[in-house]
């Protein structure tokens, strides 16, 4: 990884040009779009960072919020039989339905090694009903866990609509051994959800469960995903899950990047798109209130860059705002200087751009740390987290500011996970926070 732009002092930046709807005041949407440094040297500079910035507008949970049209999804195998378990989900999907309102849509589903619909997708008028079917579950049997989440998404499809968050929530403690059972299958099935506009939460419960397939499934459709060590914790996860299906502010998020002759686009960080020569494409589901979330682009520096301003790439946003059908759309420009001068590219560093970009790589290589860690290295598995502690202390160093509070803290998770990793009686523990911090770092989950 390239990481010299990294190197400077930190400077902020406002590169980007704007152009919002003529009410750009009710705009649920705030794009900026700048570079990872102001000016680049002509010689010697290879790549530089994009950064594309969405702020969803404050969220309303009043009456002009977006209304829900969700699928709660509940593991009652038998490996959920004690009451922490079993007695928490019940307590959890309550708690989470009583938010509810007359205007949103609500299903539950059950599964074992079969499949039971206890509420059919329908308006939420009667939380009386539901608190009672869902107070009758008991656990027993293995565990379908394919085919729950499917007839979870089957319930949303019946009434999904662009102007509704459409969501399904699932609550597993368990190994999917019944049916489609590996990461793959559960990534395949969270992109077809994905595609219609569905995204798929995971809360994966004690430590049995499978984590890779939990935060695929999540990760294929723009869901969350959590780790819930306790009962408590998932009860706590569940109030906060529902505070975003109820602050949606904008769904169907589409950013395309069109890079300039010359500047081409390597790869996006933490987040999926698809590069097609000059064209980047990246999509969103949601996109809360008040929440910030951001792609980052590695773009390639043009050799013999002309001294002077450079137009780097243009980006359009289109989106879908609370209780709209028809989309609306912004744009940016990115620019930076093309300088003879090496210390004034370095002095042009764009810290909070930078930042983003050293935490990105850093969460690439937590990553491959699992990896090697799973094969059975475990001391290249610890080389590797040492080393992106010290590669995190030393861009904290660089950029100083608020950037030496972010990474130095990024850092210390780092050695304490290199810690962690001899113990083999806490490593399933220690692997699922992992999985859960890396899902939330690459998707900028809200908690």
């Amino acid at each position: 990884m390239h990481v010299m732009s990294l190197i400077g002092a930190a400077t902020l930046l406002a590169a980007a040009t704007v152009t919002l709807p003529a009410a750009a005041s009710a705009a649920a949407v705030k794009l900026q779009a700048e570079p990872g440094q102001a000016a680049v040297a002509a010689k010697g500079t290879r790549t530089i960072y994009l950064r594309i910035g969405l702020e969803g507008a404050a969220g309303d949970t009043g009456a002009s919020r977006m209304p829900v049209n969700v699928a709660i999804v509940i593991d009652r195998s038998g490996s959920m039989q004690s009451e922490d378990k079993i007695g928490k989900a019940r307590e959890a999907a309550i708690m989470g339905l009583s938010r509810l309102g007359s205007s949103d849509i609500a299903a539950v589903v059950a599964y074992n090694h079969e499949v039971e619909l206890l509420a059919p997708a329908s308006k939420v008028t009667d939380h009386g009903a539901l608190e009672r079917l869902i107070a009758q579950l008991t656990a027993n049997g293995n565990t379908a866990l394919y085919a729950g989440t499917d007839q979870g998404i089957r319930e949303v499809e019946k009434f999904i609509a662009r102007d509704k968050v459409n969501r399904v929530i699932l609550i597993s403690d368990g190994l999917a051994n019944v049916g489609p059972s590996s990461p793959e299958e559960l990534a395949a099935l969270g992109r077809r959800a994905g595609s219609k506009g569905i995204s798929v939460t995971t809360i994966g419960l004690g430590l049995g469960y499978n984590e890779d397939l939990m935060a695929k499934l999540a990760y294929n459709s723009d869901g969350n995903h959590a780790f819930a060590e306790t009962g408590d914790d998932l009860v706590r996860i569940f109030n906060s899950e529902f505070g975003d299906v109820l602050s949606v502010a904008a769904s169907e998020i589409i950013i395309h990047i069109e890079c300039r002759a010359g500047w081409k686009p390597i790869r996006m960080l933490g987040r999926e798109a698809e590069i097609k020569g000059q064209s980047v494409t990246a999509r969103l589901n949601q996109l809360y209130g008040k929440q910030q979330k951001y792609l980052l682009l590695e773009v390639e520096v043009p050799e013999g860059a002309t001294v002077g301003e450079a137009d780097v790439a243009d980006v359009r946003l289109s989106y879908l705002g609370k209780g709209e059908t028809t989309p609306t759309e912004a744009s940016a420009g990115i620019k930076v200087r093309v300088t003879e001068k090496t210390e004034e590219a370095n002095a042009s560093i764009n810290e909070p751009v930078m930042t983003d970009v050293a935490v990105q790589v850093s969460n690439e290589r937590n990553e491959q740390a699992v990896e090697l860690r799973d094969k059975g290295d475990v001391k290249a598995a610890k080389k590797l987290l040492e080393e992106n502690a010290a590669y995190l202390k030393d861009a904290a160093g660089r950029l100083g500011g608020a950037a030496a509070g972010v990474l130095n803290g990024v850092a210390a998770s780092a050695e304490s996970q290199a810690a962690a990793l001899d113990d083999e009686a806490q490593w399933g523990k220690t692997r699922k926070a992992m999985r859960a911090d890396q899902h939330k770092t690459k998707s900028q989950q809200s908690y």
